[in-house]
């Protein structure tokens, strides 16, 4: 079974017009998502694998061009919703204002494909929602049927699609989060999200906002699992090749930077938005579908390596140790693409369970708990975790009160000393 491949064609629109505007180094395809016993490899872990960013030409999508093989990838998924602080409470919240907004009648169907261990799903089951959930990660979907969200273990596809629509009807709604990303080729996805969905019932997904990548720094969210980089413009022709249309869309905090779409079947009442239609506009406006739009990005990244490369020379000068924290796919990026894959000692994570080690092409570094954290006292720690950043310093205030430093890397360098505020490293 080949453990990746290249994709020469778009995505979105299948063109072979494809160029790589934001390069960046090789990283594995093989991250701390992966279950390590599940018949990987030692090449998923030990290859650099090329990850640069490319533009269609056609139609203006964004992509990685190679990407994993997904039977190895998900089916035997380790990585659950509630490992990521807030993103539950984010569901419930979300979920009752999609019913709101939507108007959706209690005991509607509601399908979630990418559903997990089902924290969305239950907020809708909560709101009174049949529900269903698709997940190819096996254990997970049987894990959350136990726990009372059916859960079809398997890759959502039109030929699927089809089949749940005979057995339990069409869905009022159709969910998806930070999962569309993770798909190629989009097409089979979006029949399927067409024959499943009632003829007044609406598709909502929420992804990361290529924009945002680009113009927030947001490095970590970029690797072979994330094969797309969405801008709304490449959606409009899109769906409507697969009798759908985009019709409005809410820019949202997830993850650094997200959106949130809705989608109907064409011809459905629903009209499309001002603010669609305003940030269409801008994306045109701001340059997103030329060259120097993605130079600021490789600008950027550059200067923040730089500053961690002396930031780690100094701590070394002083005899000091130099630490990461946070264990996770986005870990993997940034060593790779900071330089930074030689220079740590040591990786703390607060979550049971992980690994003892975080393995790369030219790297194997041990993972600790933080209660080693003031035992080892490194002089600094690169926060990979960079989104937890005040969670990471309320929890290690004995560190900070030692002397140590929290170096946190995006989206640009800041140095936390104590529990209150960061500082720039400059």
């Amino acid at each position: 079974m080949k453990l990746y491949e290249r994709r020469e064609q778009c995505v979105l629109c299948g063109s072979t017009g494809l160029t790589e505007v934001v390069p960046l180094e090789p990283m594995p395809i093989g991250t701390p998502n992966f279950n390590v016993a599940a018949n990987l490899s030692d090449e998923a872990f030990r290859s650099g694998v090329p990850l640069g960013i490319h533009q269609c030409a056609d139609c203006g999508h964004l992509q990685v061009v190679y990407f994993g093989n997904p039977e190895l990838q998900y089916r035997d998924y380790v990585y659950t919703t509630t490992v990521s602080l807030g993103l539950a409470e984010h569901f419930r919240a979300y979920a009752a204002e999609v019913i709101a907004t939507l108007k959706l009648p209690p005991g509607g169907l509601v399908v979630e494909f990418g559903s997990n261990d089902g924290t969305l799903l239950r907020a809708f089951k909560e709101n009174g929602m049949r529900v269903q959930g698709v997940d190819p990660a096996r254990t997970i979907a049987a894990t959350a049927t136990a726990a009372g969200i059916p859960t079809v273990g398997d890759f959502f596809t039109a030929k699927l699609a089809l089949r749940m629509a005979a057995d339990i009807g069409s869905a009022a709604l159709i969910v998806a989060n930070n999962v569309v990303a993770n798909v190629e080729p989009m097409g089979d996805l979006a029949d399927g999200v067409a024959v499943l969905l009632a003829a007044d019932g609406v598709f909502v997904f929420e992804t990361q906002y290529g924009a945002d990548v680009i113009e927030h720094n947001l490095l970590d969210t970029v690797y072979h699992e994330h094969i797309s980089y969405f801008l709304l413009t490449p959606l409009v022709p899109f769906f409507a090749a697969h009798g759908l249309e985009l019709f409005d869309v809410e820019r949202i905090a997830t993850k650094g930077g997200s959106f949130r779409a809705y989608v109907q079947k064409a011809g459905a009442h629903r009209t499309v938005t001002p603010r669609l239609r305003e940030l269409l506009a801008r994306e045109q406006s701001e340059g997103m579908f030329a060259q120097p739009f993605y130079d600021r990005l490789t600008r950027e990244l550059a200067g923040i390596r730089a500053e961690l490369r002396t930031l780690v020379d100094a701590a070394r000068a002083r005899g000091e140790g130099v630490a990461g924290y946070g264990v996770s796919v986005g870990t993997t990026t940034l060593l790779a693409q900071f330089g930074l894959t030689r220079d740590i000692d040591v990786l703390i994570d607060d979550a049971p369970g992980k690994a003892p080690e975080l393995i790369g092409p030219d790297y194997v570094i041990p993972v600790a708990g933080r209660a080693e954290l003031p035992a080892r006292q490194p002089g600094i720690v690169i926060v990979f975790a960079w989104r937890y950043i005040d969670a990471i310093a309320a929890n290690n205030a004995a560190y900070l009160a030692a002397g140590g430093t929290f170096v946190v890397p995006l989206p640009r360098v800041t140095l936390r000393r104590d529990a209150a505020a960061s500082v720039a490293a400059r």
